[in-house]
């Protein structure tokens, strides 16, 4: 394990529960209606998949119930193509991956 590998995963752990936090129960026709909320959330995903992308594959191999490829895969997915970015996707991602996710990396991030 590298010493930035904590960092990386502390910071995805960090913009997860922001996230979970930023759409704090708001049903998806606020979603809908929120310019700035989809433009965070979006931003959010994008940052999370960043710091998977920087994990050692070391770290990765000893934590395989993270889902480290699709997670990069969505950041690679907004980054690429900005132009067409799938709210749905998003949505989704929000509301039923994160907070899994969170639950996944307070498992292995030591506070």
């Amino acid at each position: 394990m590298k010493k930035d590998d904590l960092v990386y995963v502390g910071h995805m752990l960090e913009m997860s529960r922001d996230a979970v936090a930023r759409l704090g129960g708001r049903d998806r026709s606020v979603f809908n209606l929120d310019d700035n909320l989809r433009l965070a959330l979006s931003h959010l995903i994008q940052t999370i998949g960043e710091a998977a992308r920087r994990v050692s594959d070391e770290y990765r191999a000893t934590h395989p119930q993270v889902p480290w490829r699709a997670i990069v895969g969505m950041r690679h997915k907004i980054v690429h193509d900005y132009i067409h970015v799938d709210y749905e996707t998003v949505w989704e991602t929000v509301t039923n991956d994160l907070p899994t996710l969170v639950k996944q990396l307070e498992i292995i991030v030591p506070e």
